[in-house]
């Protein structure tokens, strides 16, 4: 135990780990290659992977039987394509999941950014939900990391994706306000970074980040009393607009 959070030891690869939380994962890829590779990464660094399946219909089903056995899985990671058509059954999937089973975090892979399917999975709730390239798994300790974030509630958002959906969302008026300081601040939020991890990439003080935060949040007209969700809705404006 430490400061009260337990506390485990996890390696992969050559590479250690500290697992503060473990969490029950159910990972939805068509490629076993690939899902066995995910499992064998989270297993061992100390996560569960409840379930492992290869279509969306199999995702639906399996999430359905653990829900009644009060067993629901704290994340769902799934490939956007699926069978049988390899187009958009695993991001339906992960929005209708979303949408039956509110406490799941769902985080969707994809090989390229595809903005239809990061909009329509950004539109609804804003906590628990992620976007990242199929590239980023590569990098295990940003996956990892990736995935608790989104099993505890948070987000976590591909560079690409982020810049590509705020592209085009920079013809919007609603951008006219922000200066381009604050633009790039909104991009590095919105990639689920905190105000201290902002201010190292930037190179800037925790004070300067937080002012250049209060500004975005002001000129999008997101109050105080939507809370911490404000760094999600600010994103969501954008896209929204």
């Amino acid at each position: 135990m430490l400061n009260g959070i337990r506390v485990a030891t996890a390696s992969s690869g050559g590479i250690s780990f500290v697992v503060e939380d473990r969490v029950r994962v159910v990972i939805a890829e068509d490629s076993v290659l690939l899902r066995e590779g995910l499992t064998r990464l989270l297993t061992d660094l100390g996560h569960d992977v409840v379930a492992g399946v290869g279509d969306a219909e199999a995702l639906i089903r399996t999430v359905g039987e653990l829900a009644t056995q009060d067993a629901l899985p704290d994340v769902v990671v799934a490939d956007v394509r699926m069978p049988p058509t390899h187009t958009d059954e695993g991001v339906r999937a992960a929005v209708r999941l979303r949408k039956e089973y509110p406490g799941i975090g769902v985080l969707v892979l994809s090989q390229y950014v595809e903005e239809q399917y990061a909009t329509e999975l950004l539109a609804g709730s804003s906590r628990g939900v992620g976007y990242l390239l199929k590239d980023r798994v590569a990098e295990v300790r940003e996956f990892v990391d990736a995935v608790v974030r989104v099993a505890q509630g948070g987000t976590a958002l591909d560079p690409e994706v982020v810049a590509q959906l705020l592209g085009r969302s920079r013809k919007q008026d609603v951008l006219a306000g922000l200066t381009p300081r604050e633009r790039e601040v909104l991009g590095l939020m919105a990639e689920g970074r905190t105000n201290s991890a902002v201010a190292k990439q930037l190179v800037v003080s925790d004070g300067a980040v937080e002012k250049h935060v209060s500004n975005i949040f002001l000129k999008l007209g997101l109050s105080p009393s939507v809370g911490d969700h404000r760094r999600v809705l600010a994103v969501l404006t954008y896209l929204n607009s």
